[in-house]
């Protein structure tokens, strides 16, 4: 019965480290993919573009001109071209889909807002019953006459 927490803790631990080296594994085959011209990510977060390979390091492009000696461990993901494409240069993947086509499936968008307006007549009509209802900001001669009440600070509310 007392057996029983270590057997568990055991294998509990069995599970874990296989587990890592799983991925571990997984990540050296990823590695191994590797060569000029791949887009990479660093463990950092930053992207590149592979130009050499060596045993336990890898030579970087990280700008056009700019290289840079990393090691092998410092890869974080092999990334193909189009998702390297697409998230350095901002290059969409184009399908071979006639463009004509998806351009008539795609709903338009307005670069302004001209399409929120009214038509003109429509506007020239509003502005018109407009003019006829302008607002009187003078005060009513009624509220002129009426007597109005005096207080003072010195006549306190106050009980």
């Amino acid at each position: 019965m007392t057996l029983l927490p270590f057997i568990v803790l055991i294998g509990a631990m069995f599970l874990m480290t296989r587990s890592a080296k799983n991925k571990q594994r997984q990540a050296a085959q990823m590695r191994d993919q590797m060569g000029p011209g791949t887009g990479v990510r660093t463990i950092g977060g930053m992207y590149a573009t592979v130009k050499e390979v060596h045993e336990d390091a890898v030579l970087l492009e990280v700008a056009p001109g700019v290289h840079a000696f990393y090691a092998k461990n410092a890869v974080g993901a092999v990334l193909d071209d189009a998702e390297y494409n697409r998230i350095v240069h901002g290059i969409e993947p184009s399908d071979d889909v006639d463009t004509d086509d998806a351009a008539d499936d795609t709903p338009v968008v307005p670069d302004d807002a001209s399409s929120l307006t009214e038509a003109e007549d429509e506007t020239a009509d509003t502005e018109a019953a407009d003019e006829d209802k302008k607002t009187d900001l003078s005060k009513p001669s009624a509220a002129a006459d009426a007597p109005k009440e005096d207080k003072r600070d010195d006549d306190a509310d106050a009980k």
